[in-house]
């Protein structure tokens, strides 16, 4: 073979074994001179955050949902593992409605790497989520180009609400991270339709499969392979039926072996949907039918999780968006309506945009028009996040090349604001850590003319703080029983999440017995702290915006009977 590397040679032929260490470095830099620089500064973004999550994974608090999706993650490997008669994964409240390939990883992990287990769920989520910002960015790069594609990416890493998620959202993450990466592929094979190269249908079945284990959201993913081949027919549209009717036909003959693919990764890791064929629409049709007593807020107004009214998650979703990603998908729009000869998007380009738009309001345009249940603000729709980045990183590499052409100064002003803007984003982010899921853009004062108007740390990803705060404050007021008296502590929040951090004299206390509690560690969120009367011992700031309080409760609770 030719191109084999031996006796030091490269696969050109160069002998490298006597070249010096000057030698070298000058051929590596050959090399990177010869690449896009938008794709370097991709590459060196998603390294960097990469690093980022390795150093910062332990900063993040066990979420609210976290218990209970391990245990049902364990329930499914008994279940497999007593030869399907352990039933106990179908009695966990609800979670037999969601594929368990997350858990299923997490535990996988967790027997054979000596890390915390919740730990390393985050860990392990930060990096799906990585991946699922890289597949936004070579979508991007497929439809626009590498300039479009470090945009995508970097507007999509800027955003506190997938950022700030990307730790400890456990489901929407996955969920996005695989629908995006389904995408991609999808995009692909489109360009090669009716016979798409093999690659693009198994990365696209493997991607589906995986989003399927997750959530039977993913579903959309079949309806987006039925339009993108809808879109994709031989033109003219009138007439030669024949010829557009065996062109869809063989394009879904050559998609068959990718929905086989999904749906055998969605049965190994979702056990319900294996018990009846129809059973991943079931779950997809219960989603829209769920009236928890669970109330959520919106400019100050409390709502009833199924009475939210219409415009509940777009408005969520415009302001929890960076302004400058905001602009630039509105930019891509704008122009994706526009005929060509007024400077549209021409021929094939024009067809791909569109589908990626389509997947990014489709889904919230249902929610809209049936008035579906929503809570939490966004987070159930975070997979239409990275198609919101792709549309936004072609806006702002498409301003940029037409103001190339107008003007020179007037394209340094450009990036210069572009800049400053995704700079300010980031220094905001950096402000919020470990909460970057609190970001709100200036549409509504950001976080703090969001607070108390709008959803804050539902997560209570305040927990370790607001526990820490307690421990320093008993270490400082009572050291000769800081750590061996029984103190009751309520917390607004999950058991799971106070004791992975409490001293275990703290004791964690249930609701009806509040009213005997120590202390109280609530979150603002929904005026949580409100709540309980006491003392406020330490806040939890941001930004000069307290998201979570410990009250001493001492001097004013009910005595015992």
């Amino acid at each position: 073979m030719t191109d084999s590397v031996s006796g030091g040679l490269d696969i050109s032929g160069r002998n490298l074994a006597g070249a010096g260490l000057g030698e070298r470095l000058k051929r590596y830099a050959l090399w990177i001179s010869r690449r896009n620089v938008f794709d370097l500064a991709s590459c060196t973004a998603l390294t960097a955050l990469v690093v980022l999550a390795i150093w910062t994974f332990q900063d993040y608090a066990i979420s609210n949902d976290e218990g209970v999706q391990h245990r049902y993650g364990e329930l499914i490997i008994a279940y497999y593992k007593s030869g399907f008669t352990d039933q106990s994964l179908f009695k966990l409240d609800n979670l037999y409605l969601y594929g368990g390939l997350f858990d299923l990883l997490g535990l996988g992990l967790s027997a054979i790497i000596p890390v915390d287990q919740y730990e390393l769920r985050h860990l392990l989520c930060a990096l799906i989520g990585i991946g699922g910002i890289a597949a936004a960015g070579a979508t991007t790069r497929l439809i626009a180009g590498p300039r479009a594609a470090f945009f995508a990416i970097i507007a999509l890493a800027l955003c506190g609400s997938w950022y700030g998620a990307m730790y400890n959202h456990t489901k929407g993450i996955p969920l996005a991270s695989f629908m995006a990466g389904a995408m991609f592929f999808l995009i692909r094979a489109s360009r090669d339709l009716p016979t798409p190269r093999m690659r693009d249908v198994i990365g696209f079945g493997i991607m589906t499969g995986a989003a399927l284990g997750i959530r039977s959201l993913s579903l959309l993913m079949v309806g987006y392979l039925g339009l993108t081949i809808l879109i994709n027919l031989p033109r003219p549209v009138i007439g030669h039926w024949q010829e557009r009717t065996r062109f869809a036909l063989r394009s879904l003959l050559w998609f068959m072996p990718a929905l086989v693919i999904a749906y055998l990764i969605m049965i190994a890791t979702w056990p319900w949907a294996a018990l009846s064929p129809l059973n991943p629409v079931r779950g997809l049709m219960s989603f829209g039918e769920f009236h928890y007593h669970i109330r959520t807020i919106l400019f100050g107004q409390v709502y009833e999780m199924a009475d939210v009214p219409r415009a509940y998650v777009p408005t969520y979703i415009a302001i929890r968006l960076p302004l400058l990603t905001l602009g630039g998908m509105l930019l891509t729009l704008e122009l994706l309506a526009l005929p060509v000869r007024a400077g549209g998007f021409p021929g094939r380009r024009r067809r791909e945009i569109g589908i990626v738009a389509f997947t990014a309001f489709f889904p919230v345009a249902c929610q809209v028009v049936v008035e579906g249940p929503a809570f939490d603000g966004c987070r159930h729709f975070l997979f239409v996040f990275p198609a919101i980045a792709i549309l936004a990183g072609i806006g702002l590499s498409t301003s940029i090349g037409a103001l190339a052409r107008l003007h020179r100064n007037v394209l340094i002003v450009w990036l210069a604001i572009v800049a400053t803007c995704f700079t300010w984003t980031a220094g905001k982010l950096y402000h919020l850590h470990p909460y970057e899921y609190l970001y709100y853009n200036q549409l509504v004062g950001g976080l703090e003319g969001a607070s108390r108007r709008f959803v804050t740390d539902y997560w209570v990803n305040s927990m370790p703080e607001a526990v820490e705060e307690l421990h320093d404050f008993l270490d400082r007021t009572e050291p000769a029983t800081a750590q061996t008296k029984t103190y009751r502590v309520a917390v607004c929040g999950e058991r799971v999440s106070y004791e992975e951090y409490a001293r275990p004299n703290l004791q964690w206390i249930k609701m009806s017995d509040w009213r005997l509690a120590d202390f109280y560690i609530a979150p603002t969120h929904m005026n949580c702290d409100r709540i309980l009367a006491g003392k406020v011992i330490a806040r939890v700031e941001r930004m000069g915006v307290t998201i979570g309080v410990v009250k001493d409760r001492r001097r004013i609770r009910e005595p015992e009977e």
